[in-house]
């Protein structure tokens, strides 16, 4: 039996895709758009079904936790349908008699998606909910390991939709566990790429023609300065290093700590369940031991991950995550970059300014336009290191995972992507939101005219230059 062509099956799924988000653009109506939103974030969020796709994802990837895959598949969700609960995304959007300027919503098309195996579930979901807030189709192309829970996740939308009668080919997936070609292929005839995960990934994705959203590498560094409350910021850390064992791209990855609070806060992270490990060299060996990362290491839990770098019996019982003192940046010093586990890097600075330079470094290095963070009362602080880092967030005396892809005590947006701006190669600076699956169709009208006389814009240079 002649094998099935990838590059067919991809154009005929993007076919159908493209049928279906026609009709559903030519009879929508914002009512419609948020029931097939609404759809989809209840097929992740019914509690059965969020515990299976939870099981799911561990099992099939080996990566992460169950009870933090159940927090992020409900939390993340819940908070997108949040944000887009009164957004307008249908017909006319805003009618400005000042300007003369009516603006109507439209639909972008087919959105094809490249989503990662560190997060199977929540991942794809967001994307899905987005995309059909905004009248469009979307055909996903998972990691192989996150196969099985996006098929199931699928089956699941499948089933919210069959209630209403909305069309299933509005959200599907390339075919078995995929392929480089098929992939590519969907990136070429989408309408909008959409793609979190790999590098290679975003840089296919920006090559590929089409027109493309993609979000840049983590590798969080965070300050934790002399006026910061050492107690909370240990916790905080603490909470979100070891979320989900350290799946998410904000978790942090290195942590700045000025020399007069230095045994402080190593006795206040102690408490929380952070051990220090003092063999920088025996634990990159165990971490890397083939120049890549150690399978066993990644997103596990505390007692495999123990085992995994050789220091049961000598951490103490309880640890969460273990810190490693170090002092080297950059390509030879694998510590100062991401390493999706529960291991923190650990940074001494003289004083602030020597901490900011050494958090510039590390992004330089890995992270850039990301995010960094900042355990301090002095607010002032925030903005220096928001002026000298090349970096699009600085969140501030919060846990940095849940904080930077939206939370219900802050203002971002709810995502799970973050774009990185120019610094991490990436066309966009904020997170990855319903905006992006939108574009707007402009009635432009004659208003009075507003002509200034040129003395009125030229008049300050003028004096000041002495033309």
């Amino acid at each position: 039996m002649t094998a099935p062509d990838p590059i067919a099956e991809v154009e005929e799924i993007v076919v159908r895709a493209r049928a279906a988000q026609q009709q559903f653009e030519a009879t929508g109506s914002q009512a419609l758009y948020d029931r097939a939103a609404a759809a989809a974030a209840w097929a992740i969020m019914e509690p059965a079904r969020n515990l299976e796709l939870a099981e799911l994802a561990v099992q099939t990837t080996g990566l992460g936790n169950v009870p933090d895959k159940l927090t992020k598949n409900h939390r993340k969700t819940l908070g997108l349908m949040r944000d887009i609960q009164s957004a307008k995304t249908f017909g006319v959007i805003s009618d400005d008699a000042e300007t003369g300027i009516t603006e109507i919503a439209r639909a972008i098309g087919v959105i094809g998606a490249v989503v990662p195996s560190t997060n199977p579930g929540a991942t794809p979901a967001n994307n899905i909910i987005n995309a059909l807030k905004c009248g469009n189709a979307i055909v996903l192309s998972p990691s192989p390991k996150g196969v099985p829970t996006c098929v199931r996740l699928i089956e699941h939308i499948y089933a919210e939709f069959d209630k209403t009668g909305i069309n299933r080919d509005l959200v599907q997936m390339l075919p078995g566990r995929g392929s480089k070609e098929g992939t590519q292929r969907l990136l070429e005839v989408s309408d909008l790429v959409v793609v979190t995960g790999s590098q290679n990934n975003v840089k296919r994705a920006y090559t590929c023609g089409t027109p493309a959203v993609a979000v840049g590498a983590g590798n969080v560094t965070v300050i934790v300065d002399e006026t910061a409350d050492l107690d909370q910021a240990a916790t905080k850390i603490t909470a979100s290093k070891t979320f989900d064992n350290a799946t998410s791209c904000s978790s942090e990855n290195a942590v700045v700590i000025l020399d007069a609070i230095w045994d402080d806060f190593v006795a206040a992270m102690a408490r929380t369940g952070g051990a220090i490990v003092e063999d920088e060299a025996g634990i990159v060996s165990k971490l890397w031991p083939d120049g890549h990362l150690n399978r066993e290491v990644i997103a596990q839990d505390a007692s495999d991950m123990i085992q995994a770098l050789g220091l049961t019996g000598s951490v103490p019982e309880g640890t969460e995550f273990i810190g490693v003192e170090t002092s080297g940046i950059g390509p030879d010093h694998p510590l100062s970059g991401e390493k999706l586990s529960r291991v923190l890097a650990m940074y001494r600075a003289r004083d602030f300014d020597d901490a900011v330079e050494i958090t510039q470094r590390i992004q330089l290095h890995m992270g850039a336009g990301h995010s960094v963070g900042l355990h301090s009362s002095d607010d002032e602080r925030a903005l220096t290191l928001a002026n000298a880092i090349p970096t699009c967030r600085v969140i501030v005396n919060q846990a940095h995972c849940f904080a930077t892809g939206g939370a219900f005590n802050n203002g971002m947006p709810f995502s799970l992507s973050m774009g990185c701006g120019s610094w991490g190669g990436n066309s966009i600076d904020d997170n990855l939101h319903w905006k992006h699956f939108l574009q707007t169709t402009k009635i432009v009208r004659e208003i009075p005219a507003r002509e200034p006389a040129v003395e009125d814009i030229f008049a300050t240079y003028w004096a000041e230059t002495g033309a």
